[in-house]
């Protein structure tokens, strides 16, 4: 047979320009060979890689490898592969991991990072999908969200239902754009709601750190806040040690929120409630984001939507707030 009719059979192009029974016995021959098409061979001919960097500020957040599971499972059904890289300065600059990222890649998605920290990586015409990051940043080809300010409306709705009116943000000390949205999301909302006040507490994301920011915040002169608003689950955890420690109790005395719906937040007790972020989903639409971008395609714009998922860390606030 011609080079061009196996080609189209392997390449499942040939319906409709080959016979079923032409590519029968062609992938049959194939089978019995143990052929496999010579991938740098097809790149080089279509000048593509078919592979895109997935970028994440940290591999040790299961978050992160949510997304990459989502990003990967839509790049196998497209044949594509996906390298993932955790930039070493977390959102800080990433170096390229390759000798010339635009030749080793068709296009680069990063993960709740700044796209001027993409840049030695992307080049000047990689393609760079950005997650859970600035929608108007102008170096990015196509951005991918969540519905940041709707998941914190829906925490400080719950907590005022409940009878907050002093509240703790326990935020984030990463200068990335989804943190600083959780940030004004909050404010907006609780601005000139009656008798609500509103600190800030800043600290990394880690436990050790949460924990500390949070028994600072919680023992300072003046009226304690009775329900504290983490940036994720992890500083949520930290909190609640925090308000043990203080020999307080957590909802009874201070309700604790957090942000992401981790593993970790149904394994603490009691089990914090949070905003549930579909992860999968974020990877998903990224590397569906990424193939439009390639195809000369306008990618699907509208945020994914996020739940709130009460449980036993938040309740009534003492004394009637």
């Amino acid at each position: 047979m011609s080079q061009a009719t196996v080609s189209l059979v392997l390449g499942e192009k040939w319906r409709g320009r080959v016979s079923e029974r032409t590519a029968e016995l062609v992938r049959a021959a194939a089978a019995e060979l143990g052929y496999r098409p010579n991938q740098a061979a097809r790149s080089l001919r279509l000048g593509r890689t078919r592979t895109a960097l997935l970028v994440v500020p940290a591999l040790t957040n299961e978050f992160f490898a949510r997304v990459y599971t989502g990003a990967a499972a839509v790049a196998e059904r497209h044949d594509f592969g996906v390298v993932l890289y955790p930039s070493p300065e977390g959102i800080g600059p990433a170096r390229d991991p390759f000798d010339s990222a635009r030749a080793s890649l068709d296009g680069v998605i990063a993960s709740s990072m700044a796209a001027a920290a993409l840049r030695m990586i992307r080049g000047t015409d990689l393609p760079l999908v950005m997650l859970d990051s600035d929608p108007a940043d102008p170096d990015a080809a196509a951005c991918v969200n969540l519905a940041i300010a709707d998941g914190v409306r829906q925490i400080a709705d719950h907590l005022l239902d409940l009878g907050h009116r002093r509240f703790l943000h326990l935020s984030s000390a990463v200068p990335s754009w989804t943190f600083v949205e959780r940030a004004r999301a909050l404010a907006a909302r609780l601005d000139g709601a009656p008798g609500v006040s509103l600190r800030t507490a800043s600290a990394p994301l880690n436990v050790t750190a949460a924990l500390e920011a949070a028994e600072r915040a919680l023992s300072a002169p003046g009226p304690r806040p009775t329900a504290v608003v983490c940036d994720d689950d992890i500083m949520a955890a930290g909190a609640c040690k925090a308000v043990r420690r203080l020999g307080l109790r957590v909802p009874e005395d201070v309700s604790v929120a957090g942000f992401d719906d981790l593993a970790l937040a149904s394994a603490v007790e009691p089990e914090l409630t949070t905003v549930a972020l579909p992860a999968e989903q974020v990877g998903a639409r990224g590397m569906e984001a990424l193939l439009a971008v390639l195809a000369g395609d306008q990618p699907a714009a509208a945020d994914l939507p996020i739940t709130l998922v009460p449980r036993g860390s938040t309740g009534p606030a003492p004394g009637g707030g």
